[in-house]
């Protein structure tokens, strides 16, 4: 039984709070390296545009200078929002990072949520779906080296092909972006990859096991044999040594986090203590938390660190005491169980 972790950075703004949007990116580069060096799989980076919930409005210019910095950890977008952007670019910019990092890129895509990034792109929400499912089909034939030929409601392509194709083939691991049960068992059907932040979604821990199992089944509906690294779910942590000391570290932290997201469920610390949609806590609870969710059928977990301006020191005490005790713990309690 093996559980990979990887790790997920928003790069939260706090303008006027003491760290510049330089301090934040040598943080977030810094991390990467700290997060290869501890045995973490892939570091994701999230695209935001327009305001500081996220200042990191290209995640190919810093995946491209983590590639630099690191050699081993694969380099995740979570998410690239197709919606927005030219196919073409995505395809061309995305191959030659995967080039230029040895073939180390996992493309995580999805149609966008923020309101006010839809009017800065000029780009209606009803049109989302529509634009995204049209894009994401050209990204995928343009990075498997097809010349392509396409002709949709929202982007046609006439007769073009990558002239740089990724080094991973046939091509690099795409994952879909995903909140409901429902879209998560239409994606399993499709035979594609998901990638799932419960907290934005669900009510409790335990309704993951509904966003697994309606995966799953579209995946069986399908006839397609689902693998240990096709379902990504992603949630806050910090782990301390015990819940109180991750209370006193992680609580002011997350509820500034929590008070500057937009259109967001307002979740504090207690609350989502309650509904237990997170890897917040002392070794011990985290590391039941991930045999639960091992349990549930997921092995593959993507933990955000760094959030509210919590201390980077204390980022990287949780991320390690995450892969040195409580993913050990957690894997050794599910052989047992």
């Amino acid at each position: 039984m093996t559980l990979r972790s990887s790790i997920f950075s928003v790069q939260d703004h706090y303008p006027g709070r003491g760290r510049s949007i330089p301090e934040l990116y040598e943080q977030v580069l810094a991390q990467a390296k700290f997060a290869e060096d501890e045995g973490y799989d892939t570091f994701f980076v999230a695209e935001h545009h327009f305001h500081e919930y996220g200042v990191v409005p290209n995640p190919l210019i810093m995946l491209s200078s983590m590639a630099q910095r690191t050699s081993r950890i694969r380099l995740g977008t979570a998410i690239s929002i197709l919606t927005f952007h030219d196919p073409l670019t995505v395809a061309e910019g995305y191959a030659m990072l995967d080039v230029l990092s040895g073939g180390r890129l996992v493309l995580g895509v999805g149609s966008g949520y923020l309101k006010h990034e839809f009017e800065g792109y000029g780009v209606h929400p009803s049109e989302k779906r529509e634009r995204f499912d049209e894009n994401l089909a050209i990204v995928e034939r343009m990075l498997s080296g097809e010349r392509v030929r396409f002709d949709g409601k929202w982007r046609s392509v006439q007769d073009v092909a990558l002239n740089v194709l990724p080094l991973q083939r046939p091509t690099p691991p795409i994952y879909v972006a995903i909140l409901a049960a429902e879209a998560a068992y239409h994606i399993g059907k499709k035979g594609q990859r998901i990638f799932t932040v419960p907290y934005a979604s669900v009510g409790t821990f335990s309704d993951i096991r509904n966003l697994v199992e309606a995966y799953r089944n579209g995946q069986a509906d399908a006839g397609i044999d689902g693998g240990p690294d096709d379902i990504l779910v992603t949630l806050h942590a910090h782990v301390a040594e015990t819940d109180g000391a991750a209370r006193k570290i992680a609580a002011e932290p997350f509820d500034l986090y929590v008070d500057t997201r937009l259109y967001a469920r307002k979740q504090t610390y207690d609350d989502i203590m309650a509904s237990e949609l997170s890897l917040m806590g002392g070794v011990a609870t985290v590391g039941e938390k991930l045999a639960e969710l091992i349990e549930m059928g997921v092995h593959h977990v993507v933990t955000l660190h760094n959030f509210g301006l919590i201390p980077s020191v204390e980022v990287e005490n949780s991320m390690r005491r995450l892969m040195r005790e409580a993913v050990p713990a957690a894997v050794d309690r599910s052989i047992l169980a």
